[in-house]
């Protein structure tokens, strides 16, 4: 069924189907798209959620992630990717877009908007990414008001409450901060930046409820897989910008290949054929719609690539 046949492929709110997701004993595995396309691959490769990285879509939009975004341009990419899969999305919701009153709107609009659940953090404006130095934090009980808030705002959304302390206070205050926010209503909690297996689980062990951990690349986490991750105590794992640095590589490449040889040729066994990414966003389904629309045939390939030919071929 495509978007046009009715406002939503799903009687359940995303909220709800988000919580039946975490009440499996399974570690949620959440990979980041940044883009509705990059979000239909994902869901075309079986992932039941995905998440919208603040990092990935300011720096799709050309900026840096230091809260210059603004909440509309995070609804818009929001609206479309929940729009396009109908999938439970978590939402990287920054600082709230301000004090207690614009998180509760951040919470409201990101609801409409199709997500499923939002992550606030303690930062002060202008906020960093977790993983790099001298963030600074709000007090932890004017934190807790803001989770408190946002939990107030929110219909069915999953509130999720970001600290950015273990890097600035310690492991301890991290832990200390998670378990008031989560007095304070979050439904789960996230410590970003940790950067040891020691480090997750006695954050874990320390804590109660849902936890998600974050396997950022280039980052001061290594890398653990996701059965790690539910076996340290974690119940979501996000790889947050991933899509958005894959796609800066290979584009990188392009480029420089139409540099250097004046052109694309040579560089298909790179590309999606055209016949696979009408396939990914549903192209002739939404022709289907029009009996007036004839369905299009994407031309043969004519280069001597054979893979090429293999794949325009569907061997």
């Amino acid at each position: 069924m495509t978007w046009l046949e009715g406002p939503t492929r799903n009687d359940k709110p995303a909220g709800a189907r988000l919580r039946e997701l975490l009440e499996r004993d399974e570690i949620l595995r959440v990979p980041g798209s940044h883009n509705p396309f990059a979000a239909l691959i994902a869901q075309r490769e079986g992932f039941e959620t995905l998440y919208i990285s603040g990092g990935a879509v300011t720096t799709s939009l050309g900026l840096p992630d230091l809260g210059v975004m603004m909440l509309d341009e995070l609804c818009f990419i929001t609206r479309m990717v929940a729009r396009a899969t109908d999938l439970p999305l978590i939402v990287d919701g920054d600082v709230g877009y301000g004090g207690t009153l614009n998180a509760m709107r951040t919470v409201r609009e990101l609801e409409q908007a199709g997500a499923g659940a939002v992550h606030i953090e303690d930062q002060l404006l202008p906020k960093k990414c977790g993983h790099l130095n001298d963030k600074r934090l709000v007090p932890a009980e004017e934190a807790a008001a803001k989770i408190a808030a946002a939990k107030k705002a929110a219909r069915d959304m999953v509130i999720i409450a970001r600290t950015d302390a273990a890097g600035v206070e310690g492991l301890d205050a991290a832990i200390a901060r998670a378990n008031l926010y989560t007095e304070a209503g979050a439904d789960v909690v996230f410590p970003d930046g940790l950067a040891s297996e020691a480090e997750f689980r006695q954050f874990a062990q320390q804590t109660t409820g849902y936890r998600m951990a974050n396997m950022t690349e280039f980052g001061r986490t290594p890398h653990f897989t996701g059965q790690q991750f539910e076996e340290f105590g974690y119940d979501i794992v996000i790889w947050p910008a991933t899509s958005m640095r894959v796609e800066g590589f290979a584009l990188r490449d392009l480029y420089k290949h139409i540099n250097e040889n004046d052109g694309t040729a040579g560089f298909e066994d790179r590309m999606m054929t055209r016949a696979e990414s009408y396939e990914v966003i549903g192209y002739h389904d939404f022709e289907a719609l029009d009996e007036s629309v004839a369905q299009s045939v994407a031309p043969s390939f004519t280069g001597d690539d054979t893979t090429n030919n293999k794949r325009m071929a569907g061997e």
